[in-house]
């Protein structure tokens, strides 16, 4: 068995790389685990899940592997992933259980683990379930009798999730008129609502999940669709998740993309001139565009950087008591609200700041001139030594010379794959292309396959 939990927990084709067996294993080995910790009391586990059909199947393993562990279970059934994580703190429980694959196709499933609280689990205790899955140490000893867990049904989890939500925002969003693309995912019942309790008109699309359509031509990875509604019902803005709901992207009434570094930037003004925005401070990975730097800078706002991948943002988050991090992708923390990536918590966020103000999204957008971006992979013999050989670094240094102030470069070994992601910004398109072929092909010459 090779690295079992990657940066958002285990996740892989459903009933091929992740079986019943595998969510049973993980299950019983987080329990034990647990309990290892701290025996004083029962656990109590939270599940969830997308509408995914293999949702069902890998439910009930996760669910038998809990209780076959000693560990109480509440089912909280179809929610977004922030949903989960909030129903963990609010029930004191000791684990959370969200089985989705996030925006990845209906094949594939995955397994998210949350600690008490709703935070992500630390390294230490997820380096200790794996460990236990692929030692087996948790499929003996368990328990019998009484001691086994017990199954309950909570049915009004999606209330107190909502009404979370709602409470959230600082003012009312009448008159905002926004069209929502749930991807057929675990938003489809939740966003709808949160919007129109807020006050804004709600126009949904894809929000009819059957358990197949997750993600299928529509969400946060295909937003032709919601651009289109928009365009067609004269909406204000349209906003898109993605399966699990972690995510909003966003478009104009014009139809224009707006990312997750541009809804951090508007997110970010909004706080920092509210007062709430702790030490004007900005937590983004190193995927960020430079234009989201340049303008944090012109607004006298910190940007910290971190790895590519939320749980670094949350980390940082964390350690610094900052109010807002992100990803360009649509992953929104706010950390007052929410453990996690909130999808729907940010589309509610955003839309409050365009009620308060009267600005339209394109105007409050305007304030982050994305710059072009090229990305190549490019792929090695050898990862480390394709972005480690001194050409390759000559040829990075000798572009970030030419581009100055006005672009930078990132080279990036892919973590999983035999790539170097070579990432270039620049005044322009054919300027940032340019500059990433010629590093790309010192890469390949370094390192060929």
């Amino acid at each position: 068995m090779g690295r079992l939990f990657g940066t958002d927990g285990v996740r892989g084709l459903a009933n091929g790389d992740l079986t019943p067996e595998l969510a049973l294993s993980v299950a019983v080995a987080a329990a034990r685990v647990l309990v290892e910790s701290d025996s004083s009391h029962q656990p109590l586990a939270i599940v969830g899940r997308d509408p995914r059909a293999s949702g069902e199947m890998l439910e009930a393993a996760v669910v038998a592997g809990l209780t076959s562990a000693g560990a109480n279970v509440v089912r909280v059934g179809v929610l977004p992933t922030p949903a989960v994580a909030f129903l963990v703190g609010q029930t004191n429980a000791d684990l959370g259980v969200m089985l989705s694959a996030s925006h990845n196709p209906m094949p594939d499933n995955g397994i998210k683990l949350f600690a008490a609280g709703g935070s992500k689990l630390p390294d230490e205790l997820e380096e200790r379930i794996e460990q236990a899955v692929k030692d087996g140490h948790g499929l003996v000893g368990r328990p019998t009798g009484a001691a086994i867990g017990r199954v309950h049904d909570l049915l009004d989890g999606a209330e107190h999730y909502v009404k979370h939500l709602v409470g959230s925002v600082p003012n009312r969003l009448d008159g905002i008129k926004v069209v929502v693309d749930c991807a057929n995912g675990a938003a489809s019942e939740v966003a709808p609502v949160a919007y129109e309790e807020a006050g804004a008109e709600v126009i949904a699309i894809h929000a009819d999940p059957d358990g197949l359509n997750i993600n299928e031509e529509c969400g946060s990875t295909h937003l032709d669709k919601v651009r289109d509604a928009v365009l067609a019902e004269g909406a204000d803005l349209g906003l898109a998740h993605d399966g699990d709901a972690d995510r909003c992207l966003a478009v104009t009434a014009a139809g224009e993309i707006v990312d997750g570094d541009q809804i951090m930037a508007i997110l970010a003004l909004a706080m920092r001139d509210a007062g709430t925005l702790t030490d004007d401070t900005l937590v983004a990975t190193v995927m960020s565009n430079l234009g989201l730097r340049i303008a944090m800078k012109q607004s006298g706002i910190k940007l910290l950087e971190t790895k590519v991948g939320d749980r670094y943002v949350l980390e940082e988050l964390a350690a610094g008591g900052f109010a807002l991090g992100g990803e360009q992708s649509g992953h929104i923390v706010m950390p007052a609200f929410a453990t996690t990536g909130d999808g729907v918590l940010t589309g509610l966020h955003l839309m409050a700041h365009l009620a308060s103000t009267g600005k339209s999204l394109a105007d409050l957008a305007s304030v982050l001139h994305t710059l072009p971006q090229v990305l190549i992979n490019v792929r090695v013999g050898d990862r480390a030594a394709g972005a480690a050989a001194p050409a390759v670094q000559a040829a990075v240094a000798l572009a970030e010379n030419e581009l100055g102030e006005t672009g930078r470069v990132l080279l990036r070994p892919s973590g999983t794959e035999p790539l170097v992601r070579v990432m270039v910004e620049a005044a322009t398109e054919e300027h940032a292309r340019e500059v990433a072929e010629r590093i790309a092909e010192e890469v390949r010459s370094a390192s060929p396959v």
